[in-house]
This record gives C-alpha cells, structure tokens and sequence, in this order.
C-alpha cells in the first residue's frame, strides 16, 4: 500500500495555508508536517494544528527528516534570488520532491490551490523577480464577454488561458490548429475549474486554421466574439528562414484574415502578441510579425479597439533556448551558445500574459505597447546559471560550447526602431510607443505583391512558392531584409 507523503509547507502565509487545509481535505494527496516560515511572530506557534518553525534557512537542515519527505513551497510573492536561495537549501537537505505555487499573477483573492502547483522549473529560478498585477482588476473588461485565444494550445496563449478563469468571462474559446495541443489545455483548464481555481467560465475548444480565410470569417460571426487575444503563429527563426514563404502565408495572412473577419464580425477589441524582433529584422519571422502589427494598428475603423503589445522572450516557452538547454544538460553537454555576447530580453509566461491581459485593458484603438523587459540577459550567463541550478560546475563537468550565429539571427535585439519612441502609461511595466509616419509600411503594396507568391495565380505561376522573389519583395519595403545570394527560388 502507497503511503501518503510527509509534506513540509515552505511559507505560512495565505497561500500556505490555503495549501496546509486542502491537504487536511484530501490526506491521500499528503499529510503536513509542518510550515517553514521566516516570520518572528509565527514561529513557534501552530496555525491549524500545524507547528511552524523557523527561521527557514536555520532548520532546514535540522528537520527530523525521512528519506520521502516532500518540500512544497507557498511564496508566491517572494523575490527570484530568495526562491533561488531556499530551493538550493532543499536540494541539499535532500527533499524526494520539491514543487512550487505559481506566482502571485496566478493567484487571485488569496486563492491557492493543490492543482496549482507543479515541479520546479526554471522560470521560477531565473531573471528578475515578476511584476505583481492585480489580476482581477486588471481583467474587468472582460466579465461576462465571449472571448477567443488564438494559438490556445502555445505557450503564452496557454498561460493566457489560464489566468482568463479568473477573469469572468462567460464563454472562452480555445482556438487552435493543433488538435493535441487544444485538447491538453482545454482537458487542464476543466480540471482547475473543478479544483475551485476561477470562476465558471464555458470553456468550448474550437479546432481552425487562420490561413482559412472563409472559415475565420464563419466561425467568429458565429461565436459572436467581443475579444480576440491573437497569440497563434509560426515563432521559431531558424525553421522560419527554412520555410519563408509558409511563415509569411500563416503570420501574415492569417493575421489579415483574423483582422479582417473581426472587424466583419463586429468584434470590440483584438490584442496582437507582437515580437523584439519586430526591430529592424533580420528574419522573415520578425519581418512577418512587423507586417502582422502593420496590419492590426491599422484596422481601427468603426470604434474597434485593436492594438499590438510587443515583447521579448519568454523562459521555458516551446521552442526557446531554455528547454534546449535543458536537455543538453541532462544528456551531459555541452550547453551550445551562438555568441559569447549574445544577450536577449526574458520575461516569464505568467508576467508576460498578465501584462498583456492588463494592456487589453488599459489600451487604446491603434495603439502599439511595449512590456517593460528590464535589462537584456547575456545567453553565456543563462547558461552558466542553468548548468548551476541543475548541480554541475560549468565548464568543469558541462561544457559551454559556441557554434555561431544561425540565419536570421543577430547578437543584440532592441525593442524600438529607429522613428519609435517609448512613453510612459498608467502601468509602471507598460509603455506606448509612438511612431514616425516613415516607420509605417504601405500594407497595400506589399500585401498585393506577397499575395501572388503564397496563393497561385493562374496569370503568374512563376510567383508561386518562389523564396527569391519573397525575400526580394520584403526587402524592398523593409531594408533591414535581405536576400542571400544563394537563396533558392523554390
């Protein structure tokens, strides 16, 4: 017979609490030993029967431990380096497990629950400690609105998810192309309504592609949508500069198709996930995405309110460097770099979805808003620090070896563009950026002369599929493009 694990709650605040009772509740999930907690007027006393000892860093290692004890840390508004500081204390005590609570971003009214937490991840570990918002304030404008997450299945639109159950919404479609991925949140998002996590939303999974140009004008008529949070797109460089012509005919004209079946449809607000790489590009994913913005600032007719919100990387998102790193590591190195100076912009998923959900908000038709990223993270230092995290010496025992920048890609992004200037809002993490009027792109003509190359013309065959001719219409209406001299036409 399984036994029921000795559970030590690190934190005995409301969220440790909320935790401590839950497990009285549900004793096969655990039985708590006690709570560890650094304040000087809980130590010694007992909250629900429970002892609480402490100072954290003194008893860790004086606990009365066995060898399955589990560690369960409830800080969700501690600082990154003090998580850093007592997750490194409970490896070494040897805790069997060590899980966590998500940050304050996804707790909302003094609400924790046990479905809420999950293993250690690097996000938790690393960058600079998240902005706090509050969540349901922050997501007023969307009580009792139909609302569609495009790309749902991704990783920020995932997250985007999540934190909608407690935004009051009354229905909330998950929409996306990848039936697996849809099917994964939508089976996750049912599971937290039923642990008490948010409010009582309809979740309706909803299967589409945006390049479906007839269907995206069907479907948002028929969900009668109020808001639209546009996440869905083709993200990764490399593979986009492999495949330019289908980054282009998804991030482009699936956008333009969305936007233009939204504004048919009567929808109120669209919100755009917008990229650093946006700047000046380099790629054909960050010139896709410059397009895409272009095309989402300028559908303000009719009272809508449609705006794009820019911002760097996400750690841990699918497809980042994090978990490419990770498993580097565990197969014993080394770590590969592209540049001993290549530094990025990091944000984790849940700070980054709850600024852009607060941006839905506070946003203006047209506008264009920009998260507030902090200092840019060297990629050498990121992965110093994970090779650390994961108890191996860099260098020593995991190598760190660089192999050049990839097409596409440059040592340093910058989160404006010449003719942009940032502005202060009513959020101290987001900004608005104002724009010269030679920043803006002829939508017109590049649009009419992309469309010949994505979509057959029986008139100009040769256009169809043709890279070359691609990249030779991006870099005429975006400078910063240009065209190999070995790119094939097909």
């Amino acid at each position: 017979m399984k036994r029921t694990p000795r559970v030590y709650i690190i934190g005995a605040g409301f969220a440790g609490v909320s935790l401590a009772l839950e497990l009285k509740r549900k004793e096969v999930l655990g039985e708590v030993v006690a709570f560890l907690d650094d304040d000087a007027e809980k130590i010694g006393t007992r909250i629900e029967g429970i002892p609480v000892l402490g100072p954290i860093d003194a008893v860790v290692n004086l606990l009365d431990r066995q060898p399955t004890d589990e560690a369960l840390l409830a800080l969700p508004g501690a600082g990154r380096e003090r998580v850093q500081a007592i997750f490194a204390l409970l490896e070494q005590a040897g805790f069997a497990r060590i899980r966590i609570l998500p940050s304050l971003s996804q707790i909302v009214d003094g609400e924790a629950h046990m479905i809420q937490t999950r293993e250690i991840d690097p996000q938790d570990l690393l960058g600079r400690t998240p902005v706090h918002i509050d969540l349901r304030a922050s997501m007023q404008y969307l009580r009792g609105k139909r609302v569609v997450v495009t790309g749902a299945g991704g990783s920020i639109g995932s997250e985007l998810c999540r934190q909608l159950l407690s935004g009051g919404a009354q229905r909330l479609y998950l929409f996306g192309h990848g039936e697996n991925a849809i099917y994964e949140i939508d089976r996750e998002l049912r599971l937290l309504q039923d642990e008490g996590v948010g409010e009582r939303a309809s979740i309706v999974p909803v299967i589409g592609e945006i390049q479906d140009r007839d269907y995206m004008h069907f479907i948002l008529k028929r969900l009668r949508a109020d808001v639209v949070l546009h996440t869905a797109a083709y993200k990764h460089v490399p593979l986009g500069e492999n495949n330019p012509v289908e980054t282009i005919r998804n991030n482009v004209f699936g956008t333009k198709n969305l936007i233009d079946a939204a504004s048919a449809a009567g929808v109120e607000r669209v919100v755009f996930i917008s990229t650093d790489k946006v700047v000046e590009p380099l790629s054909v994913y960050g010139a896709s995405k410059r397009i895409a913005e272009e095309i989402v600032l300028s559908a303000t007719e009719n009272g809508h309110t449609y705006m794009a919100v820019r911002f760097g990387n996400v750690l841990s998102a699918r497809g980042s460097i994090v978990p490419l790193f990770q498993k580097q590591i565990r197969k014993g190195g080394p770590v590969t770099v592209t540049h001993p100076d290549t530094t990025r912009f990091y944000m984790t998923i849940p700070e980054a979805a709850s600024l852009v959900l607060k941006t839905g908000g506070v946003g203006e038709p047209g506008g264009l808003y920009l998260l507030d990223m902090g200092e840019p993270v060297r990629i050498r230092d990121l992965a110093e620090q994970l090779i650390t995290i994961h108890g191996y010496k860099p260098y020593e025992e995991i190598d760190i070896e660089y192999i050049g920048m990839r097409p596409g890609e440059r040592v340093h992004e910058s989160l404006l563009a010449d003719g942009e200037v940032s502005e202060s809002t009513s959020h101290q993490k987001i900004l608005r950026i104002s724009r010269s009027a030679h920043t803006r792109l002829d939508l017109d003509a590049l649009i009419g002369a992309l469309r010949p190359v994505c979509y057959l013309d029986e008139s100009r065959p040769e256009l169809y599929r043709n890279r070359r001719e691609l990249r030779s219409i991006l870099s005429r209406h975006i400078p910063s493009i240009s065209v190999p001299e070995d790119e094939p036409e097909y």
